[in-house]
């Protein structure tokens, strides 16, 4: 039974009690019923421009999935997690010892040597030894010998 249908019902019979609505009593149970129903008709309301909501976001969603696949070639869902698992390997979580602010760099900033923390600024200054990267002059990691 839905909210609609029980005001309804309430509503019945408060009507075949005969209640006189002219005493203190009757007028607040003519009162509540009429605030059930108001309150009825505002869910039964809320219901449908949710559903209607829905039914778009579910549109949204093909679509953006369709466009997914066409730019970034995905034919599935596994494809997507398995590059999203691969580029998060790529990033180290650093802690600034000034404002103890967590983020995340890439290991090119890594390979820099320093860095500003983006909430308080201090410059954090990173010491490389070991380098997998690469031999190149160009990276910054044999500069730092």
């Amino acid at each position: 039974m839905s909210v609609s249908e029980k005001v309804a019902y309430l509503k019945g019979l408060v009507e075949g009690l005969g209640l006189d609505d002219t005493t203190k009593e009757g007028k607040i149970l003519k009162a509540i019923v009429d605030v059930l129903g108001d309150i009825s008709e505002d869910i039964d309301s809320l219901e449908e421009y949710t559903t209607e909501l829905s039914e778009q976001i579910d549109a949204i969603d093909e679509d953006l999935d369709a466009l997914e696949s066409e730019f970034y070639g995905y034919d599935d869902e596994e494809d997507v997690d398995d590059d999203y698992d691969d580029f998060d390997q790529d990033y180290y979580d650093i802690v600034c010892p000034n404002c103890d602010n967590e983020f995340s760099v890439d290991e090119e900033v890594l390979m820099q040597g320093s860095i500003k923390c983006p909430v308080c600024g201090e410059t954090l200054e990173f010491d490389i030894e070991d380098c997998d990267c690469c031999d190149d002059d160009e990276c910054g990691c044999s500069d730092e010998e």
